[in-house]
């Protein structure tokens, strides 16, 4: 059992003990290691000015980086991984690539969110071979600029020289890196500071003995709804648990028609699985969040949160996916429908954890669409969210399902217009009729993202839009 995390900043070995563990990442560099160039502007990892590159042991020979908002990272989740910051980027002393093209194509006026660009962009290069436009606008989705504009910053990212690009295991060999974790991460990890109880265990096992002696215990895994939390409303949990040393759960495999997804596979990992297999729900992932949010956040973790606006929540519901959660007494499966109990209320026994999802694939032939109303397309919180899937036998509805997220305290089913729809003709009228009965079935309230008047609106007109995006050109001729 070990009593410290292990971290590597730019190349040094760092043991943190203590009520440090609980310090947001930054707020470690930032202050007690003067590494002043990872800024703090929002702390909820909503602008990318606090970006670093954090390097995990994921396939053996090297560590993987991924770009990450530090301000949401707090120190107890990046045991045995490398951190890399924008002082870390350098080359001998030297500039690098990127941040030579900063500087030659004028990428920054105040410079405050610089260094949160050169980190991300460094990011980019170092996990693509080939860059273009458009992957560039899309990797510094996170990244807010309010004086340069960001047409100097992608010209600075299209001009680089990709043969002079940053490599980070050309810069910080793995093999010192990998050699450390693969002592240490066997090792458990316990940390009570006298005021906050941490626990890293490092198999599923220990997990949930832990959480039944502990049923207050706060789960953490990639910690972009929790921190923010944290960071924001003053959150400050007595015992937290960090589930990214858990072996096993970090893979995805389809078996027999259905995704087996691991409690700790990240959004952008499963984002990219899905590009092929259930396309509309990877252009859902895509709009999850920045590239930093997804490569932190699991879909697990959006599940558990247990939020009546859950983006990925809808999807599952329609596609009848389950949860494999597992407690000292062993593994079972929950569907998705069966999940929420009530607000932030899930179904689970204080000893469980989950620990995988399933999700059956559609039939080509299914029907499918994934919707989100938000003032963003990128970086936002739903206003409005929908899933519907039909099946057809010919122009007739076999059957329907259909959930909306953001019109009531949970994702809801909605059975009266699912029944409604069963066995009716896939036309204008048909659906113009359940977008009525659809609007019927929800409660939503207003808030500041939305009055309940636009949310019952959208629930009746979220089905005529279903209809015009998927009927044949003859149905929509006799409009």
């Amino acid at each position: 059992m070990r009593d410290y995390i292990l971290l590597y900043i730019n190349g040094t070995e760092h043991r943190i003990k203590g009520e440090q563990v609980f310090l947001p990442i930054t707020d470690y560099l930032r202050y007690d290691k003067a590494l002043c160039g990872t800024k703090v502007v929002c702390a909820e990892g909503d602008c990318g000015a606090c970006t670093v590159l954090v390097g995990r042991a994921e396939d053996g020979s090297n560590l993987v980086y991924r770009a990450l908002n530090a301000c949401i990272q707090f120190v107890y989740q990046l045991d045995c991984s490398h951190v890399i910051t924008v002082e870390g980027l350098t080359l001998d002393g030297e500039l690098n690539a990127v941040q030579e093209s900063m500087v030659n194509c004028h990428g920054a006026q105040c410079g405050y969110c610089t260094p949160g660009f050169v980190v991300a962009l460094c990011g980019m290069f170092d996990a693509h071979e080939h860059v273009d436009r458009a992957l560039v606008k899309e990797e510094l989705t996170g990244n807010l600029c309010r004086c340069t504009g960001y047409e100097f910053i992608v010209k600075a990212a299209l001009e680089i020289d990709q043969t002079k690009i940053f490599r980070a295991n050309q810069q910080y060999p793995a093999a010192p890196y990998i050699k450390a974790f693969k002592e240490q991460a066997s090792n458990p990890v316990l940390i009570d500071s006298g005021l906050r109880t941490f626990f890293g265990p490092t198999n599923v096992g220990d997990a949930v003995r832990f959480k039944a002696e502990h049923p207050e215990t706060v789960i953490v895994a990639g910690g972009t709804d929790v921190s923010v939390n944290m960071n924001k409303r003053a959150f400050a949990p007595s015992v937290v648990m960090c589930t990214t040393q858990l072996p096993g759960l970090d893979q995805i495999r389809t078996v027999d028609g259905v995704v087996e997804v691991g409690a700790r596979v990240n959004l952008r990992d499963l984002e990219l699985y899905m590009r092929d297999l259930i396309p509309e729900f990877y252009k859902m992932l895509w709009i999850f969040g920045s590239p930093q949010i997804r490569s932190a956040g699991t879909l697990a973790g959006n599940i558990a949160n247990a939020s009546p606006i859950g983006d990925t929540i809808p999807f599952l519901m329609v596609a009848d996916a389950e949860v494999e959660v597992t407690g000292v007494e062993g593994s079972r499966r929950i569907n998705l429908n069966q999940l929420y109990k009530g607000y932030k209320i899930l179904a689970l026994k204080a000893d469980e954890i989950i620990t995988r999802i399933f999700i059956p694939v559609p039939e080509p032939t299914d029907v499918l669409k994934i919707y989100k109303v938000s003032r963003r397309e990128h970086l936002d919180i739903s206003t409005f969210s929908a899933a519907i899937r039909v099946v057809k036998d010919g122009n007739k509805i076999k059957s329907a399902s259909i959930a909306y997220g953001g019109v009531g305290p949970v994702v809801v089913r909605l059975k009266k217009t699912e029944q409604f729809l069963q066995g009716k003709e896939f036309d204008f009228q048909t659906f113009a009729s359940a977008g009525k009965m659809a609007k019927e079935e929800v409660t939503p309230i207003s808030d500041v993202r939305g009055s309940s008047d636009f949310r019952f609106q959208l629930a009746e007109n979220i089905m005529l839009k279903f209809f015009y995006e998927t009927a044949d050109e003859r149905a929509l001729s006799c409009l």
